[in-house]
């Protein structure tokens, strides 16, 4: 057991809880301790709920008392600034909705706190989740707690530097295009990006509708499982939820991968992935067939065409979904003279940032009339073949592994003029989310004492098979217990 309380994994923490030998009130009060600790250098959080997180702690200890057996309950944790918590900022990192209070809760924050969790606040992000760096936030960019002088990733930045750091035990974050997954993979923990529809977007700021999902941050596998027990199923409210029931991960975490078949596209370790990156994911590969897994190479060629693909579409969506920030019912508005058209003007001008207006004008030229079949058509076609791929791949393999991310975590600063090199950050990630299957990255190793993410693909709903892989992987090395010394 770790020698802090905020080095705790969910499981471990929910042991202690249940066998009353911490409360949920002391377990809140050394996170929060730690918030005020390292915060000011890290930057993770956008707002510290440390009254709310309290009050939830106390009525915790009171259910945990009384037989509660929920493994979140009591436990703390951080939610991504861009899922609706009622009466508490949701601001998407961005001044359009710096004020912005949600009326309601999204559906996983309402399942979350049916497990009686604690939620200590709200995770820094790209504004709007457009980025891969956590610099393209409208307040502070976030700092990696492994080297305070890099980026944690993005856009979940907020979430993945917290967990890493010990701000939190675990979080919750969303993924278009890599957004947890790469993060994860720059601070050292697991993230995963489950398939699209499993677990709802209803309360979720949209950003690319066909794209997003929400996913676990945690320090181990374990804890992924649990939280993703804790949130996933059928939600009536969300028109492209899967009609499925809750089920409990755990039960896929045996430890046994004798005969599973493993496919390593080799699209993903040529040009443009680091060589040690590409090393260390081959040492990993060897680790698995030593636990009894075969491994191949495989081919996806059209993965060469994903990040084209979804930079015609992430941002025609965005450029639909963010129509709705106009000044008028709520968020940012500019109040100086003149009509309503130049007001609503004025109002896009100020209240987004550079990259959200960058990816507005992609998405809205995308889809203009003398250029959606050149462009937004066209790139459907491509994704259905992307996905058809993936299809195929998965009738030989059992699962796909690759890098999460071409390089380790790079310097603040070194990227934010030159907007194709920061997007081709997400190479590895971006075709999982344009097939809709499920994904997650967890520690691989460290290239110049910084953190290395495997990424593991599964077919639709293979959830089980992605976690049973990773959890073997995890059992056999020690990556995921490496901690960043602050």
């Amino acid at each position: 057991m770790p020698s802090n309380l905020y080095d705790l994994t969910l499981h471990e923490a929910h042991e202690l809880l249940a066998g009353r030998q911490v409360s949920s009130q002391e377990l809140t009060q050394a996170i929060l301790d730690r918030v005020e600790q390292v915060e000011p250098r890290i930057k993770a959080y956008v707002t510290v709920t440390e009254e709310i997180a309290m009050q939830q702690a106390r009525e915790a200890d009171e259910a945990i008392a009384l037989g509660e057996k929920n493994p979140l309950a009591g436990v703390p944790m951080q939610l991504k600034d861009n899922m609706c918590t009622r009466g508490v900022h949701t601001t998407c990192s961005s001044r359009m909705l710096e004020n912005f209070v949600p009326p309601y809760n999204a559906t996983v924050v309402e399942r979350l706190r049916a497990g009686l969790a604690v939620v200590v606040g709200k995770g820094n992000m790209d504004e709007f989740a457009m980025g891969s760096s956590t610099e393209n936030s409208a307040f502070f960019p976030t700092h990696n707690p492994w080297d305070l002088e890099r980026v944690p990733g993005g856009s979940s930045g907020g979430p993945a530097a917290a967990v890493a750091a010990g701000e939190c035990i675990y979080a919750i974050g969303s993924d278009t295009g890599g957004s947890i997954r790469q993060p994860a993979a720059l601070c050292g923990i697991v993230g995963m990006k489950p398939t699209y529809g499993l677990v709802s977007r209803y309360g979720l700021v949209a950003f690319a509708s066909s794209l997003d999902q929400i996913g676990p941050l945690t320090k181990d596998v374990t804890d992924s499982a649990l939280v993703l027990s804790a949130i996933a199923g059928h939600d009536p409210r969300d028109s492209t939820s899967i009609p499925q029931g809750a089920k409990d991960y755990t039960k896929a975490l045996t430890g046994d991968i004798r005969g599973l078949k493993i496919g390593v596209p080799k699209e993903y370790y040529g040009e443009g992935i680091d060589p040690q990156v590409a090393d260390t994911l081959r040492r990993a590969l060897e680790k698995l067939e030593e636990l009894g897994a075969s491994v191949e190479e495989t081919s996806l060629p059209h993965t060469r065409y994903a990040l084209a693909v979804y930079y015609i579409l992430a941002p025609s969506e965005a450029s639909a979904n963010l129509a709705r920030y106009d000044g008028v019912r709520y968020g940012y508005s500019s109040q100086e003279d003149g009509s309503m058209w130049e007001a609503m003007e004025r109002t896009k001008q100020h209240g987004f940032g550079p990259e959200v207006k960058r990816r507005i004008m992609l998405g809205t030229y995308a889809l203009s009339a003398g250029y959606y079949d050149a462009y937004y058509l066209k790139a459907q076609k491509v994704r259905t073949l992307i996905s058809r791929e993936f299809q195929e791949a998965f009738q030989k393999y059992d699962v796909l592994i690759t890098p999460t991310s071409p390089t380790v975590a790079f310097n603040l600063g070194a990227k934010v003029e030159d907007p194709v090199q920061m997007y081709l950050n997400d190479i590895c990630t971006i075709p999982v989310n344009i097939a809709g299957i499920p994904a997650m990255s967890l520690p691989a190793g460290f290239v110049d004492g910084l953190p290395v993410g495997m990424q593991i693909m599964a077919k639709p709903l293979a959830e089980e098979t992605m976690l049973r892989v990773a959890y073997a992987y995890e059992k056999a090395t020690e990556w995921h217990k490496m901690r960043p010394e602050l």
